[in-house]
């Protein structure tokens, strides 16, 4: 199981450093200047199905890391639970709710790329192109940080344990819902964080892999709840200094 987790998510990395599909790495869309002058992107049916696809692997690039510790919970009490032994079939379902809910994200991320790209406040480079708009969105991440509905979020992804007593349902069809929960729980945690690379650049290798990181501790280290307070202060801090200098 460790090692299926590590090969999915190393193929996802891969994918997203190679450029997701867009013709340009990665790592050369980072190094671009920000406000580097780009024929904006045609949006045919063909082009959000890509953004979508891009949106969904980069979710699973990043949350599956901090979702580690309840998959392979899951798979153990599966083990321990089933006389066949089979436990690939419950997990899998179990994933496949979990990242069900990253793809209904992704459909909203892509929506409001495509809406954002339409009204000029995104660049080619994907990423803001007012000051205002860059400012609400860091403002926004950091109030949520302080929400209570994040609070309660980010207590269960820190509890696997705790979740998958409170949630525990048989069979797959209820590993699938557990999944479903689980990655809701992550979401409440997590979208507005994601949105921040709508600030940052959406295939900026240094946001992409600084929140993968950021996300991987507030999850999984105690030290969880007061650091999501120390980054919404530091957040709107940030946005706050934006709108005052621009």
């Amino acid at each position: 199981m460790v090692g299926a987790l590590i090969v999915v998510i190393a193929l996802a990395w891969a994918w997203i450093v190679a450029g997701a599909g867009m013709g340009m790495s990665a790592i050369e869309m980072t190094r671009m200047p920000r406000d580097m002058v780009m024929t904006p992107a045609t949006w045919t049916p063909a082009y959000a199905g890509l953004m979508f696809v891009m949106w969904w692997v980069m979710m699973l690039a990043m949350m599956l890391p901090s979702a580690a510790p309840v998959l392979l919970i899951f798979a153990r009490i599966s083990r321990q639970a089933s006389v066949s032994k089979r436990t690939w079939t419950p997990t899998g379902c179990f994933a496949a709710g979990y990242l069900a809910v990253w793809a209904g994200f992704s459909i909203v991320a892509t929506i409001a790329q495509w809406t954002l790209e339409a009204s000029e406040l995104l660049s080619a480079m994907m990423a803001t192109t007012a000051t205002w708009l860059g400012a609400l969105i860091l403002i926004g991440a950091g109030l949520w940080q302080f929400a209570p509905l994040k609070q309660v979020c980010l207590r269960y992804c820190q509890s696997p344990i705790g979740f998958l007593t409170a949630n525990w349902r048989p069979g797959r069809f209820g590993a699938f819902r557990m999944g479903l929960a689980h990655g809701a729980h992550c979401l409440g945690c997590c979208w507005f964080l994601m949105a921040l690379l709508f600030f940052g650049g959406v295939m900026n290798l240094w946001w992409i892999g600084g929140l993968a990181v950021y996300i991987l501790i507030e999850k999984v280290f105690p030290i969880g709840h007061g650091l999501s307070y120390a980054a919404g202060i530091g957040l709107i801090g940030w946005g706050a200094l934006l709108l005052v200098t621009a």
